[in-house]
Formats: C-alpha cells, sequence, structure tokens
C-alpha cells in the first residue's frame, strides 16, 4: 500500500552525537591511532598565560584545518558551513550538536598573526612522521623524491620584468676545490681569482603573488606555479620531507640539503634513493655517491648532439690513462680543467684533417676535436650502472608507485592541485599540513587492519 511519512524535523528524540557516528568512519580511527596531544605544547609559546580573551582551543583548531585538508575543503568559510551540519565533524572536534561552530576566521587570524613567521606547521608535520617511525611502518632505508607543480592564485598574464641577481649554488665551494685539485694533480697552475661579478637575469614577476616563480618547461603548464619537492619511504609511503620553492627553481636545487635534513631529523639510515631525471646532475650523483655512500637510482636523460655529428657515447674513455679514444682509434689527451670543473680533451689536428670520420666527428676548422668531462663524471656513471642493475631497476620502478602515487593523492583527493592562498609561507602551510593528513590516514587506516 502506498504510503507518505508525514514531516518529523520536529520531533524530539533521545540520541547522542556518539551514536550518530559510525564505527568505520575515518574520523574515529584517526582519533584512535594518532595522539594528538602534542599540539597544544608546541602552541603553548605562541599564547599568552595571563592576558587576553580564553582562545579558541588549539587543539579544536588545529582539527578544524585537518578536517579541511583531509577532504579537500578549499574554503575556511565553506568549512565553517560543512561542520556546523556534519555529525562526524562535530564528533571529532568536540562540539555537541547545539554547539556553536567556531568562526572560519579564527583560522586565518592566527596563520596571519599568532603563528606567522613560526614552524608550527613543520613541526606537526615532523610529529605525525615519528608517530609514524614509533608505529614501524618508515624505515629511513630507501626513500624517493619528486616535485609537483602546484597552481599559483595569480594570472599569469599580469606581471612585470624585473632584473634579479642569480644565486649562488650551495656545492661552490666543494667544486673550487676539487678544481684546484684536479688542476694540481694535472700538473697545470692554479686558476686566477675570479673577481667578484654577480650574474643577472631578466625573470617575470607576478602582480598578486611576487613569490611564486614563472613555469615554463616542456610538456608543463605555463604560468606562475609553486614547486612541492617531496620525499616518500619505501615501506608504507609515508611522507618524509615537504618542501616549497617557487615554479622556476629547479628540482635539483635544494635536494641534498632536505636529504641531510631528514638524516638528521628522523635518524635515517638511508642506504638508496629513487630518482627522477630531473636530478641527474654532477653535483647530485657525486654528493650521494662519494659524499654519502648511498646507492643512488637515477633515471637515463639522454643529450642530443648536434644533428649530424658522432654523440660522445662513441668515445671511449680510458681512466688508467686518462684519455679518450675516437672511433678510429686516435687519443684525445688532457688539456685543462676549466672553471666550471669541465676537463678538456683535444685530439692532434694533423692526425684529424684526413680522417674520413672528420664531419662527423666536428665542424672546427683546426680540425681539432674536443670533448668535455666534469672531474665527478665517474660519480654520475656509476649511478647509470646502478640504475641497470637488477635492484636499481626495482628501485627505479618503484619509485612511480610511490612518490607519483602520492602526489596523485594528494590532488585529487586533498585539494593540492591549486595554491589556496598567495605568498610562499601560506602554500607551505597547505604542502605541509595536507602531507600531515596523507600520513595520518595512512597510519589509522593501516592500524585498523592489522589491529
Amino acid at each position: 500500500m502506498f504510503q507518505s511519512k508525514t514531516e518529523r524535523q520536529n520531533e524530539i528524540e533521545m540520541v547522542t552525537i556518539e551514536e550518530l557516528v559510525p564505527e568505520d568512519h575515518l574520523l574515529r580511527k584517526i582519533d584512535q591511532y594518532i595522539d594528538f596531544s602534542f599540539i597544544p605544547e608546541k602552541v603553548r609559546p605562541y599564547y599568552s598565560e595571563d592576558n587576553g580573551r580564553p582562545s579558541l582551543d588549539p587543539l579544536v583548531l588545529f582539527k578544524m584545518m585537518f578536517i579541511g585538508y583531509i577532504y579537500g575543503v578549499r574554503s575556511e568559510r565553506e568549512l565553517e558551513r560543512q561542520i556546523q551540519t556534519n555529525v562526524a565533524y562535530r564528533w571529532f572536534l568536540g562540539l555537541n550538536l547545539t554547539d556553536k561552530v567556531p568562526h572560519h576566521s579564527t583560522i586565518s587570524w592566527n596563520r596571519r598573526t599568532r603563528f606567522k613567521d613560526t614552524d608550527i606547521f613543520q613541526e606537526v608535520f615532523d610529529e605525525i612522521v615519528l608517530q609514524a617511525m614509533n608505529h614501524r611502518m618508515v624505515s629511513g632505508r630507501v626513500l624517493f623524491t619528486d616535485s609537483t607543480h602546484l597552481k599559483a592564485n595569480a594570472n599569469k598574464k599580469k606581471f612585470s620584468k624585473q632584473e634579479v641577481e642569480v644565486e649562488t649554488v650551495d656545492y661552490l665551494e666543494d667544486l673550487e676545490e676539487a678544481v684546484r685539485k684536479d688542476r694540481e694533480d694535472h700538473e697545470k697552475k692554479p686558476l686566477k681569482e675570479k673577481e667578484g661579478v654577480k650574474k643577472t637575469k631578466e625573470i617575470k614577476v607576478s602582480d598578486t603573488d611576487s613569490e611564486s616563480g614563472y613555469l615554463y618547461r616542456e610538456n608543463k603548464p605555463e604560468g606562475f606555479f609553486y614547486l612541492d619537492h617531496r620525499t616518500t619511504d619505501l615501506k608504507h609511503n609515508i611522507i618524509t620531507d615537504v618542501h616549497v620553492t617557487p615554479g622556476n627553481i629547479h628540482d635539483s636545487r635544494p635536494y641534498l640539503q632536505r636529504l641531510d635534513r631528514q638524516i638528521e631529523r628522523f635518524g635515517f639510515e638511508v642506504e638508496a634513493v629513487g630518482l627522477d631525471a630531473g636530478y641527474l646532475t654532477n653535483p647530485i650523483c657525486h654528493g650521494l655517491i662519494m659524499e654519502r655512500g648511498i646507492f643512488g637510482v637515477i633515471a637515463h636523460r639522454r643529450y642530443q648532439s648536434k644533428k649530424g655529428l658522432l654523440p660522445k657515447w662513441n668515445y671511449a674513455y680510458d681512466e688508467e690513462r686518462d684519455e679518450y679514444v675516437c672511433p678510429q682509434g686516435e687519443v684525445l689527451s688532457y688539456s685543462t680543467t676549466d672553471r666550471e670543473g669541465y676537463r678538456h680533451y683535444k685530439s692532434n689536428p694533423e692526425n684529424c684533417a684526413d680522417c674520413p670520420l672528420l664531419a662527423k666527428c666536428t665542424q672546427n676548422k683546426k680540425y681539432q676535436k674536443t670533448i668535455t668531462r666534469h672531474v665527478w663524471e665517474s660519480s654520475k656513471e656509476k649511478v647509470r650502472l646502478n640504475r641497470l642493475s637488477n635492484e636499481g631497476k626495482w628501485i627505479y620502478r618503484m619509485r612511480k608507485e610511490k612518490v607519483e602515487r602520492s602526489f596523485a593523492d594528494s590532488k585529487e583527493l586533498h585539494g593540492l592541485r591549486y595554491c589556496r592562498l598567495r605568498g610562499k609561507e601560506n602554500v607551505r602551510e597547505q604542502a605541509l599540513l595536507t602531507a600531515a593528513c596523507q600520513n595520518m590516514k595512512k597510519i589509522a587506516l593501516h592500524l585498523s587492519r592489522v589491529r
């Protein structure tokens, strides 16, 4: 028999909020397995003990932000509205059905004032990683690193061009020492001290978010972006490091510094790393192989030679004699080492003048072939051999299943595709808390299964 229910919205029922939240709800698992007791102690120095109005419980404040990042709620105003009607959110925050939801401006006020110029979000992220380590979900032995672009909250057509100073690379002192020693070993005179001429370059600076960087790369979107540099652990794909830079910074620039930060902060004993082709640079290969003794696996990047000329790999390097041999058997002997760390090997023009491969070998009018080899080139060659080994192939295959999947989850499920706010520190907060919430989910879901 057809029956229509009458309106029952005004009926009174005896019910507790505890009964309304499903037993297998994600927030129940997070509340059960994640210890948030560290948050009040971390933020205590930023609050006054005996002055001002009573503050919102900082634990409630951070849990509100966690809800926003877990469920990809992009607006704090929208977050307030959803908490108003979502029983599970209220339960997680410790609010009853009739309690007033904290105003959305409380989050932005704390960000702009109380937590400005602090490392509180980095500390929260680190504490979650430490909890994952306590649950034996992080080994710290094999790490994967990559970066992804985050669209800045800025119009790519509104910019000005500025001349800026080129930053000095971190490894400059080590490179200068390597060049000095190499020239000394080859009985060459030391290079004259270079005059302190500062290099500059012209860049596009956004009118709306001046701290973002203009991204212009092949197979990448063009415009103002930030880069989220992320490291994940092999064991359970827990994110162990997050670092944000403008979009015009190369992936390899902050890598070794961030790797050292993880080793120092978490006591990792790193045995191997898996990286994309963008990290295949001489300084990174040298820093991994020679300085840190880490088994580096980096994707291959083949450099294109000039059209019609023989590629460099056709010339064999003899390490014992420190010379190159061309396909015709002629020797290219060491000549010098320049400031950039490249050794120059040159052929004998008299032998090359009548060579049948001269047209494919060089366009030099003096019939002299020159090949350059970096002082740290041997480290890069070892990395190439690592990639071709069975262990290397497995590590690189796991890289895309770990760190790239982590990025995909953060963009598809947690709203990290776009920057909510402007400014590097605000984007850093978004990236750190998104990663922290991803780690919370992994910890809670894993422990709920095994227990």
